[in-house]
């Protein structure tokens, strides 16, 4: 009887054994622990992009008209392009045509002449300014063209080739009076005016 009931003993001894370990293993896991938990990555913060600036393009209707002076001369140019706007691509031989005619104040008779009339097309975008094209130059023999109303100067321009980031082009325009001193005399005095225009550049911009 004695050895039965220390046999009894010890197996009830391990069953108390078993329970505790039983009872231990019922813990809440290590991750669902609230003081190692790892923080939470924040959410990546959304940087919204500023909206492009539109271009600014003088040529958008087709055509413009400017008033320039140079002393006693004002002259009325018109400028316009026979190629479409939607064509003005980087690649393509863009033509810029004008036509010009002036006054003179006082008007005494005497005649104005346009010695040369000078464009350089200075290509660029919202961020920069590239190199100028070589610059294209009407001169004419002395004295000039006269360009005193009813006479009038026209001529076509070309901007060739321009950088693929460019999205506009800067037309800066000169030009060179003579204007006579008396209306019998073979003195002049000369006169300088200039001029600039922006047109836009169709797709330019896209590499970038």
């Amino acid at each position: 009887m004695r050895n039965r009931a220390r046999g009894g003993r010890v197996v009830l001894g391990a069953v108390g054994v078993a329970m505790t370990f039983a009872v231990a293993g019922c813990g809440a896991p290590p991750w669902a622990q609230g003081g190692n938990a790892a923080p939470a990555s924040p959410s990546p913060t959304q940087v919204s992009s500023p909206a492009p600036q539109p271009v600014p393009n003088d040529l958008s209707s087709g055509s413009t008209q400017k008033t320039v002076t140079a002393g006693a001369v004002s002259a009325t140019v018109n400028y316009w392009s026979t190629l479409s706007m939607d064509k003005w691509t980087p690649t393509a031989l863009k033509p810029v045509s004008l036509s010009m005619i002036t006054t003179v104040t006082p008007d005494d008779g005497q005649k104005v002449y346009l010695q040369r009339a000078t464009m350089t097309a200075v290509p660029g975008n919202e961020t920069q300014s590239f190199a100028p094209l070589a610059a294209q130059t009407d001169q004419s023999n002395a004295p000039g063209y006269l360009v005193l109303a009813p006479y009038s100067y026209s001529q076509t321009f070309n901007v060739g080739e321009v950088p693929a980031d460019a999205t506009f082009v800067t037309l800066q325009f000169t030009y060179e009076y003579l204007v006579q001193a008396t209306p019998t005399s073979d003195e002049y005095a000369k006169q300088t005016a200039s001029d600039t225009l922006t047109v836009a550049i169709a797709g330019g911009g896209s590499a970038g």
